[in-house]
């Protein structure tokens, strides 16, 4: 595609307009740079033109850089856009709407002024994918909006809605998000065309004594977010490029900017962000679901069960601005569970992340029912009742029956037989799986699960429901505990099994924070409740003669020690404190019985215990691809990364172990497998990676 393709510039009487035009988000590939620049040019050397406005066609204004393009070699531009917009003697006008996001509106900082719609978005997101801005954003944002706002923002990686953009001062002027745009700038331009001296971000450095006025606001940014940033570099080379905008003059900045960003875009944590990043965009594309299959319009909704899930799934309709009726058997239920709802919401107020206005308006677009047929006309509905096939069987028979022909019936089971539900309707080509995780209003997974008779238009709908609803859904087939539980359960089990031979849970947890996780997983099962996974171990037994039960676990909830609900479980707590604290119960149970199976204990790695817990995961997730249950290895680790809190500057599960190499994984997993058992015996797919020397990110080649 030609410079010319992707930028255009037009004349609008004395204004002249260029428009970038690289669908579908206008980003900066290779040739749009250069094509603004030719526009700029154009315009300062047509004697008609007194101002240019730079606007996106499509959907967004410039969505960003192409990141599939960093570490690639490209030979630097000669000239910057930015450099090209400070340099013209005529005034320049940024057109937003859509998303300015890092380079473009690093872009848009460049120019003399800014107009936005009211929906559009704007933020510098670098720090997300292990980058910093690298044209000038670090430089230029504290300058015009003052070094702490812009510290907070550029650390963050923030999209900021253009109101509050308008009021930090990132935008001169913000019209209605349904006005015209172009009409709009063209104005604005026409007014500033005569208006002299050109005002230059670069150029003014009034804002930045701020950052040493109230104390040192860079040190204070370190410790704000040294726990959640640890063992990663981009925050901290963020700040650092922030302060040097503070203690340096403007080009002396952007060297040291662009010295920060080549330290951060060859780096392993950067290249694994940017992997997780284009895996969550790789899940939506679903190989069995032709193109172009219709998506059904999701306008209602019903969720059956106010309990903990199904009111976080409801929230998450209310929050999207979709109408929700909540079905449960009692009134005093309901009751319980809106109550539930308003405190959540109310935390949300007391934080100031939403207003009382909007959490009211939320909670007004979710309805108590205790009668079935009063949801029959929605377009949606998700069971989301006790995890108990007899249960579910009964709920979807009353679905049946109430709800209109068209509507998409959903399971929010997590584990169970999608196949087994559907036949429990006349309609099985209209059920599927929705598995939320808990909490369900904050958790970003949906987990699509497709049964053997689900329709393709049920699939595609339910990804796309997932989207409205701001999850990261990604699909798979259906066996017990679909793509996410079945992948993760022998990491819950190995960390079990572990304490068998001498291993404490506090030195579990320890490893695995370390790595990266925000709690151990001896704590989050605390947290969860120590029953939900008792429970799903019996019902596997049942059904598996074979199967393996824990026994200190189990022991753990035949004492009553549930976890946080009960104030113990693998650790104590405190009463009104959730701190984990180890228990010398807990270490006398694990000696008393690791002796009665015989076992002598003894110490463990560090090492060991890290790969004990996911290389017995990744060896699952092979079987799993193996079985055609999940379309890429790329699927689970999005769903480990939004369902199980993975450390995304790890890339995911299988990116990881792509980083230790097959070949060495397999070799480990097979030395356990002559020590341990059957449990760990290595899966055929993973064999034949190892064999060939294929990546695990590849393993959908060797599938077939």
């Amino acid at each position: 595609m030609s410079e010319d393709t992707l930028v255009r510039f037009e004349k609008h009487g004395a204004i002249g307009v260029i428009t970038v035009d690289n669908p579908p988000v206008n980003a900066l590939s290779p040739g749009v740079p250069e094509g603004i620049i030719a526009s700029v040019d154009a315009g300062i050397a047509d004697p008609d033109v007194k101002a240019m406005v730079l606007i996106g066609a499509g959907r967004s204004f410039i969505a960003g850089a192409d990141i599939r393009q960093f570490g690639k070699g490209r030979p630097p531009l000669k000239r910057k856009t930015y450099d090209a917009f400070e340099a013209s003697p005529k005034p320049i006008v940024a057109a937003i709407h859509g998303y300015a996001l890092g380079g473009g509106l690093e872009n848009a900082l460049g120019c003399h002024y800014r107009i936005a719609v009211a929906s559009a978005k704007v933020g510098l997101p670098e720090v997300l994918i292990g980058l910093l801005p690298g044209g000038g954003g670090t430089q230029r944002l504290p300058r015009l909006i003052g070094p702490k706002i812009a510290l907070d923002l550029i650390v963050s990686g923030r999209h900021v809605p253009a109101e509050e953009a308008g009021q930090m001062g990132i935008l001169d002027r913000v019209i209605p998000a349904d006005g015209d745009l172009l009409s709009e700038a063209i104005k604005f331009a026409e007014e500033m065309a005569d208006v002299r001296p050109l005002p230059l971000i670069r150029n003014d450095d009034s804002k930045l004594g701020e950052a040493t006025a109230g104390g040192d606001i860079f040190e204070a940014k370190k410790k704000q977010i040294a726990r959640k940033a640890r063992n990663q570099i981009a925050p901290y080379n963020n700040i650092k490029a922030v302060q040097a905008a503070c203690e340096l003059p403007f080009d002396e900045g952007i060297k040291r900017e662009r010295e920060l960003f080549e330290e951060l875009v060859s780096s392993d944590e950067s290249k694994a962000l940017r992997y997780a990043f284009f895996a969550e965009r790789e899940a939506q594309k679903l190989p069995d679901v032709p193109k172009g299959t219709p998506v059904r319009d999701i306008k209602t909704a019903a969720v059956i069960g106010a309990g903990t899930m199904g009111g976080g799934i409801a929230m998450c309709f209310a929050d999207a601005g979709i109408p929700v009726k909540v079905l449960e058997a009692s009134q005093e239920a309901l009751d319980k569970g809106f109550e539930r709802i308003r405190n959540n919401y109310e935390v949300s107020v007391k934080r100031g992340s939403l207003d009382a206005e909007e959490m009211e308006a939320r909670f007004a677009r979710m309805e108590k029912v205790t009668n079935y047929d009063d949801i029959g006309q929605c377009d949606v509905v998700i069971e989301a009742v006790y995890e108990e096939m007899s249960v579910k069987e009964i709920v979807f028979k009353e679905l049946d029956r109430v709800m209109k022909p068209g509507a998409v019936l959903l399971s929010n089971t997590s584990a169970l037989d999608i196949d087994q539900i559907a036949a429990a309707t006349s309609r099985p080509e209209e059920v599927g799986g929705a598995h939320f995780f808990s909490p369900a209003n904050v958790m970003k997974l949906l987990e699509v699960v497709k049964g053997s008779k689900t329709s393709p238009e049920i699939t595609a709908t339910t990804m796309a429901l997932g989207k409205i609803i701001a999850k990261a859904p990604a699909a798979c087939g259906n066996c017990d505990g679909f793509l996410a539980n079945r992948s993760r359960a022998p990491f819950n089990s190995e960390m079990v099994i572990m304490l068998e031979e001498g291993c404490m849970p506090e030195q579990v947890d320890k490893v695995m924070v370390d790595f990266g996780y925000p709690m151990g997983p001896f704590a989050v099962g605390d947290l969860a409740g120590l029953d939900i996974g008792f429970a799903g171990r019996k019902r596997r037994a049942e059904a598996d003669p074979n199967y393996r039960m824990l026994p200190i676990a189990d022991k753990l909830v035949e004492m009553g020690r549930l976890g946080q609900k009960t104030g113990a479980g693998w650790f104590k707590y405190e009463k009104g404190d959730r701190t984990p604290h180890p228990d010398p119960e807990v270490a006398d149970l694990i000696r008393t019985m690791s002796k009665e199976m015989g076992n002598t204990p003894r110490e463990f790695t560090e090492d060991e215990i890290l790969k004990r817990l996911l290389f017995s995961s990744v060896n699952e997730a092979c079987k799993i691809l193996e079985e055609k249950i999940s379309y890429r290895a790329s699927d689970v680790d999005v769903m480990w990364l939004y369902g199980f809190g993975f450390p995304r500057y790890h890339g995911g599960l299988m990116y990881w172990a792509d980083g230790l190499g097959t070949q060495d994984v397999y070799n480990q997993i097979a030395a356990w497998h002559q020590q341990y058992g059957d449990r760990w015996a290595p899966s055929a797919l993973l064999r034949k990676l190892a064999d060939t020397g294929t990546a695990f990110r590849e393993a959908h080649t060797l599938v077939g």
